[in-house]
C-alpha cells in the first residue's frame, strides 16, 4: 500500500525501514538459482555466509544458512559452483540490508545445466538467431582486429603470434576480460559491444583456451548470445572445447576450434598468398604467351598462302587473259564497224538510186501547181495555168496549151 507521506510530515527511517521489513516478511520461500561467489565457514560457528550471483547480471544477494545445511552439500560445492537454494528472504533493520536464509541447498549437475542450455539453444534458434542467412561474411584481409580474451592467456598469445606470424602487418584491439566466473558474461558482452562500436575494426574475435563445461558457461549466456547477434562487424568464437559447442559457437558468424584455427580463418598466410599470386601471374602468362603463339601461327599460315606470299602473281596471271579479251573485244568491235559501213554504202546506194533527184538525172521533170501540189493527171490542168516545172539542174515556168 502507498503511504500518505509529505516534506511536512515524513517517516523516520526506522519506520521505514521496519515497513520494508514488514513487506518482506510476508514473502514465503523461494527457490532461488545463482552462482557462489564468496563462501565464509568460521571454525566453530553455526551459520555460514554465502553470496550468491546471477551470472548473466551485476547483481549479488547474501545468504545465510545454518552450518547442518551446507554440511549436506560441502563435499560438492565450493566457490564457482552453480546451486539451487530454498530461502526465506529477510531485512535486517538496523543495516537495511537483504538476505536470505537458506534451508535447503541443492548443487545444479551438469546434466542439468546441459539440458537447460538445450533448451535455451532451442528457444534462441526458433527467433532465427542461428540462421545461415544471418552470418556475416569475413573480410579478405581485416587491417584491425578486435580479441576478447583472458589477460595474458594462451589463447591471447596463440591467436596474436599465428596472425603476425601469418600476416606481420595485421593489427590487433584487445579487451582482457575474465573469462569464467559470475564477472565473466558482463566484461565480455561489454568489450563485444565496444569493440562492435569501433569502425575501424573489421572483425571480432572472442577466444579461450577451453575448460570444463561450467567454465564455458559464460559463453552460453543467453545475453552474451544476444549481444553477439546484434553486431554489425563479424564475429568468431574461438572457443577450444570440442565435445560440447558453448551457444556462441552457433551465433558468431564463424567457428574456430580453436584460438589457433581462429587466426588462421581470419588471417591470410602471406606466404601462401604469395604463392597464389605467382602461380595466377605464371598462368596468365602462359595464357597470354599461347595467345600470342596462336595468332603468330595462323598469321604465318595466312602469309604462306599464294594471294599474300606474291600478291601481283594473280595479277601477272590474269595480265595476258585481259589483254587478249582486249584484243578480242578490239576485232569484233572492228568487224561490226566493217559491217555496219558495207551495210551504209549500200543503202546509201540504194537510197541514191531510188531517189526522185535520180530520176530528174535521167531527163524527166517534174510538174507543180502554184500551191506545190504534183500534177499527175491531165484533168487536173486549166487552159493556160501556170505550171511549176522542176529539172535535174533547176526549175521554170510553163503553160498550159490547149
Amino acid at each position: 500500500m502507498a503511504l500518505n507521506t509529505s516534506a511536512d510530515a515524513p517517516l523516520p527511517v526506522g519506520e521505514v525501514s521496519r515497513l520494508i521489513g514488514g513487506w518482506i516478511d510476508r514473502l514465503g520461500a523461494v527457490w532461488v538459482e545463482g552462482q557462489i561467489t564468496q563462501l565464509s565457514r568460521r571454525p566453530g560457528a553455526g551459520v555460514v555466509f554465502l553470496t550468491l550471483r546471477d551470472p548473466s547480471y551485476d547483481i549479488s544477494v547474501s545468504v545465510t544458512c545454518y552450518r547442518q545445511v551446507f554440511e549436506a552439500v560441502a563435499d560438492v560445492v565450493s566457490e564457482g559452483a552453480r546451486v539451487v537454494v530454498l530461502a526465506k528472504p529477510e531485512w535486517y533493520a538496523p543495516r537495511g540490508q537483504l538476505s536470505l536464509r537458506a534451508t535447503e541447498i541443492k548443487p545444479v549437475g551438469v546434466g542439468e545445466l546441459l539440458a537447460r542450455l538445450e533448451q535455451l539453444k532451442k528457444s534462441l534458434a526458433s527467433e532465427g538467431l542461428f540462421a545461415a542467412d544471418r552470418k556475416k561474411a569475413l573480410p579478405f584481409l581485416p587491417q584491425l582486429i578486435g580479441l576478447v580474451c583472458g589477460r595474458a592467456s594462451a589463447a591471447e598469445r596463440d591467436v596474436l603470434e599465428n596472425a603476425r606470424h601469418r600476416w606481420p602487418a595485421v593489427r590487433f584491439e584487445v579487451r582482457n576480460v575474465p573469462v569464467q566466473g559470475v564477472h565473466a558474461v558482463p566484461q565480455v558482452v561489454q568489450a563485444v559491444k565496444e569493440l562492435d562500436a569501433l569502425d575501424a575494426v573489421d572483425v571480432i574475435i572472442v577466444a579461450r583456451g577451453g575448460g570444463s563445461v561450467e567454465d564455458l558457461l559464460p559463453f552460453s549466456d543467453e545475453q552474451l548470445v544476444r549481444a553477439v547477434a546484434a553486431c554489425r562487424t563479424p564475429v568468431v568464437s574461438a572457443i577450444g572445447h570440442e565435445p560440447d559447442n558453448p551457444l556462441l559457437d552457433f551465433v558468431a558468424d564463424l567457428r574456430a576450434s580453436t584460438p589457433t584455427d581462429a587466426a588462421k580463418k581470419v588471417v591470410p598466410d602471406v606466404g601462401e598468398e604469395y604463392e597464389r599470386v605467382r602461380f595466377l601471374r605464371d598462368r596468365a602468362r602462359r595464357s597470354v604467351q599461347s595467345f600470342i603463339d596462336r595468332e603468330e601461327r595462323g598469321l604465318a599460315h595466312a602469309l604462306a598462302r599464294p594471294s599474300i606470299e606474291d600478291p601481283h602473281r594473280m595479277v601477272d596471271e590474269r595480265a595476258d587473259q585481259v589483254a587478249a579479251l582486249l584484243d578480242r573485244g578490239r576485232r569484233t568491235l572492228g568487224h561490226l564497224l566493217d559491217r555496219a559501213d558495207s551495210e551504209l554504202t549500200h543503202t546509201h546506194a540504194r537510197v541514191v538510186a531510188l531517189s526522185p533527184a535520180a530520176t530528174l538525172q535521167r531527163g524527166y521533170a517534174v510538174l507543180q501547181k502554184a500551191d506545190g501540189h504534183v500534177v499527175r493527171d491531165p484533168d487536173e490542168l486549166a487552159q493556160g495555168e501556170a505550171l511549176r516545172a522542176r529539172v535535174a539542174e533547176g526549175e521554170f515556168t510553163v503553160r498550159v496549151d490547149a
